[in-house]
């Protein structure tokens, strides 16, 4: 596609209404949330979607998420229920996506939903998501500001590397507080986890006073982040490893002997933020890369799902 000027502007007044004037001419802006920098575009129009798919190298199957303002801009756009209500309450604004049936009316671009008749949607908690999102006054469908399949960004540095020349611009607020992509809870029928994500399942379940059923490998995309190959650096990536292979560099977790360490003090929170800052430094130096083990519960389901996503085989 051919190459454009990108914007990078700050988080004043000035760079949050420019921002908001390019959203509204149908151009694209990243934009920190508290998770990840999402590539943002109007919802409403397909041209705006289409550029996104375009600029990402995105498939077109691959649905994206819908940020508004508040809980009462959500229900402009979904059938609410009870259930979305609760999880509202207790989670929103924060990195939590509802999946819920379309509204009549609705006026989201098809391109939004990947033809489905849900919309994924969420209220981000970044203050100055809620100022951008306050000033365009719309949804913004915004899937993260990178090349499809590869290391989500959490600085804008992360967005500049992948796509500077192919977006109007990058509202730079500074490093992604979360690190990992919101929590996708499907809530058209049984209530799913259809992507673990920076809000435990556990506290989830709590709210709803019930087990969210799995997402599983052969149910259809419903949620973005549900492709087997997600994620991916250049090189290899090797989990669950105990020590370095020939020139693999080594990502750790606790006390271990590593080249980089997620968390030297053993927090998945601090490891879920550092995650993709991390694999976007060893994907810098070429080498394999190998992965030591992560605990497997709260943030560590996020993080383990995006490092097997990271490590499947790369689609085609």
């Amino acid at each position: 596609m051919p190459l454009l000027t990108t914007e990078y502007l700050t988080a004043d007044d000035a760079g949050i209404a420019r921002a908001a004037e390019l959203l509204r001419q149908g151009r694209l802006v990243a934009f920190p949330t508290e998770t990840v920098y999402g590539l943002g575009a109007d919802a409403r129009n397909g041209e705006a979607v289409a550029a996104v798919y375009a600029a990402k190298g995105r498939p077109s199957f691959n649905p994206l998420i819908a940020h508004v303002a508040s809980v009462e801009a959500a229900r402009r756009y979904v059938q609410w229920s009870d259930a979305a209500e609760k999880l509202a309450n207790a989670f929103w604004p924060g990195p939590l996506t509802l999946v819920l049936p379309l509204r009549e009316g609705h006026g989201i671009s098809s391109l939004v939903t990947a033809g489905l008749d849900t919309l994924a949607v969420r209220v981000p908690a970044h203050p100055t998501a809620r100022q951008l999102l306050a000033a365009f006054d719309g949804p913004v469908a915004a899937p993260s500001a990178n090349p499809s399949g590869r290391i989500s960004p959490t600085t804008a540095e992360h967005v500049r590397t992948g796509l500077d020349g192919r977006i109007a611009a990058v509202l730079d607020d500074g490093p992604c507080g979360v690190g990992v992509e919101s929590t996708i809870v499907g809530l058209a029928d049984e209530p799913t986890l259809l992507r673990p994500g920076g809000l435990a399942a556990e506290e989830i379940e709590g709210v709803l006073g019930k087990t969210l059923r799995h997402h599983e490998t052969g149910d259809p995309l419903s949620a973005p982040g549900q492709m087997l190959s997600h994620y991916a650096p250049d090189a290899p990536v090797r989990l669950n490893a105990q020590a370095r292979r020939g020139d693999e560099i080594l990502l750790g977790f606790g006390p271990v002997d590593c080249d980089l360490n997620l968390s030297e003090a053993g927090s998945l929170t601090e490891a879920a933020a550092n995650l993709f800052s991390a694999l976007h430094a060893l994907n810098e130096t070429g080498r394999p890369i190998a992965v030591t083990p992560i605990p497997d519960h709260g943030l560590g389901v996020a993080i383990n799902d995006r490092l097997r996503r990271a490590a499947a085989p790369r689609n085609t």
